[in-house]
């Protein structure tokens, strides 16, 4: 079984992860703040079961698999680039609105939407592949048992604490929607500040692929 050290060490590796500003943070955000709490909470089950995935993945070595076949790990990681750029172009593009500033226009997603985005916003991306496949062996020791059980453990330690940290930003979204309201600048710096983070991620994504 892993050690208490081990767990509780690659517990703080996860909850820096889950503090990094990323597609899941904005998604949940501006869900959460568009249509509620209860689409929050649902998206947030979508972004979990992406987590489930990759974790069951690595588990079985299916992550490794994937690295060791270039095209299949590069169509994942274009297709993470492309779609944080739609993210960044979708928040500067004309008309465009912060995830943070409340909309009575946007149209409601239904439960089945709300999942399947939040899953597929999480499992588009191609970091979280090579976190499990990089962090889980240094934090697994074989002659402690079951190397399956011990990655699951870890698997799911992540899992709790970035289930806890986003439960959190989903339900503190509303009051932090409520105070760039009464700051306009503020929404239009933080528009082209995330356009510019997710471009940035973009590129590095595509650079990785490129020099890989």
């Amino acid at each position: 079984m892993v050690t208490f050290g081990n767990l509780a060490a690659f517990a703080l590796v996860a909850l820096g992860m889950v503090l990094t500003p990323g597609p899941n943070m904005i998604y949940l955000i501006g869900r959460s703040i568009t249509q509620g709490r209860v689409a929050g909470f649902i998206s947030l089950a979508g972004v979990i079961l992406g987590f489930v995935f990759y974790m069951l993945c690595a588990a079985f070595g299916l992550t490794a698999l994937l690295l060791a076949v270039p095209l299949a790990y590069e169509a994942v990681q274009w297709a993470g680039a492309a779609y944080l750029l739609w993210l960044a172009w979708a928040a500067i593009r004309p008309g465009a609105r912060s995830p943070l500033e409340p909309r009575a226009d946007l149209p409601r997603d239904r439960p089945g939407r709300l999942f399947a985005m939040g899953f597929l916003t999480n499992l588009l991306n191609p970091k979280i592949a090579v976190l499990y496949l990089s962090l889980l062996p240094q934090f697994i020791d074989p002659a402690r048992g079951e190397v399956l059980l011990q990655a699951i453990v870890l698997g799911l330690t992540q899992i709790a604490v970035s289930f806890s940290v986003n439960l959190a930003i989903v339900m503190a979204a509303g009051s932090v929607a409520l105070w760039f309201a009464t700051r306009p600048a503020w929404l239009r710096i933080q528009r082209w500040l995330m356009a510019t983070v997710l471009s940035a991620m973009a590129v590095r994504l595509a650079l990785e692929q490129r020099q890989g």
